[in-house]
C-alpha cells in the first residue's frame, strides 16, 4: 500500500493483488484542504469516482482488481439476482453512502437493495439488506476490519466476505449479522463447497461454481 498525504487529504493506493502501485502526479480535484465533501464527490466525473472511496473526505484511490475478483463478482451477483425476486435489486461497484459529514462513501463490490429506488437516487444504508466484499491480497485489513466496522455504524444488517484460497482454490464466505443493539457484527456462518441461507435472501449458492 503507498500512502500519499496532501494537505490535510490522504490519498492511498491500494493493489487488488501482488505487485506495486506508482503514481507520479496527483489531479487539482485531490487538493482540497479540507477534505472531499458530498457536493465536490458529486460534480466529479463518473470516470473517476468507479476508481475512488471516500473516508472522512480522504480519497482512497484503487487499482484496477484482478479478472478472477471481478469474475466471482459478477458470478455471485448473478445469482443472488436470480434469487431475490422484482423486490430486490443486485448491482456491482456502486456508491454507497454511509455518511454525509465527513463524507464516508464505499464501492462494495456487491449490494443488494431495495428495487425501488430510483436510479438517481443516493443508495444509503436504509435501501440495502446485504453489502458483500471479495477480499483481495491487498484489501485484507479493508474487508476484514474496517469495512466491516463502517458498515454496522451505519446499520447495514448482513455482510457477507469472500475469501479466495489460491493455493487449495476453494472460495469460503463469511457472513455476519448486525447486533442492532451494540451496532457490531455477530458470525452468522461460515461455508465453503456450497452455502444454503434464507436471510436476508433464500438462495443456494455451490461457490466453486464462482471461480
Amino acid at each position: 500500500m503507498l500512502s500519499v498525504h496532501l494537505a490535510l487529504v490522504t490519498v492511498r493506493v491500494t493493489a487488488h493483488g501482488e505487485g506495486k502501485v506508482s503514481m507520479t502526479a496527483l489531479p487539482d480535484w485531490m487538493d482540497l484542504p479540507n477534505g472531499l465533501g458530498a457536493a465536490e464527490y458529486e460534480a466529479l466525473p463518473e470516470e473517476i469516482c468507479r476508481r475512488i472511496e471516500i473516508v472522512d473526505g480522504a480519497i482512497i484511490v484503487s487499482a484496477a482488481p484482478r479478472r478472477l475478483h471481478q469474475d466471482i463478482c459478477r458470478r455471485l451477483a448473478n445469482v443472488l439476482e436470480a434469487a431475490c425476486g422484482p423486490a430486490l435489486a443486485v448491482s456491482t461497484d456502486v456508491d454507497l453512502r454511509l455518511r454525509d459529514i465527513p463524507l464516508l462513501n464505499r464501492l462494495p463490490d456487491a449490494v443488494v437493495y431495495d428495487a425501488s429506488l430510483p436510479d438517481d437516487a443516493v443508495l444509503r444504508p436504509e435501501h440495502c439488506v446485504l453489502v458483500v466484499e471479495v477480499m483481495s491480497p491487498g484489501s485484507v485489513t479493508t474487508d476484514q476490519t474496517d469495512k466491516p466496522a463502517e458498515y454496522a455504524a451505519a446499520g447495514l444488517m448482513s455482510y457477507w466476505r469472500l475469501e479466495h484460497n489460491a493455493s487449495e482454490s476453494i472460495l469460503s464466505v463469511f457472513c455476519y449479522r448486525l447486533d442492532p443493539t451494540t451496532r457490531t457484527y455477530a458470525s452468522a456462518g461460515v461455508y465453503s463447497g456450497k452455502m444454503t441461507v434464507t436471510d436476508p435472501v433464500s438462495v443456494t449458492i455451490d461457490l466453486t461454481t464462482l471461480l
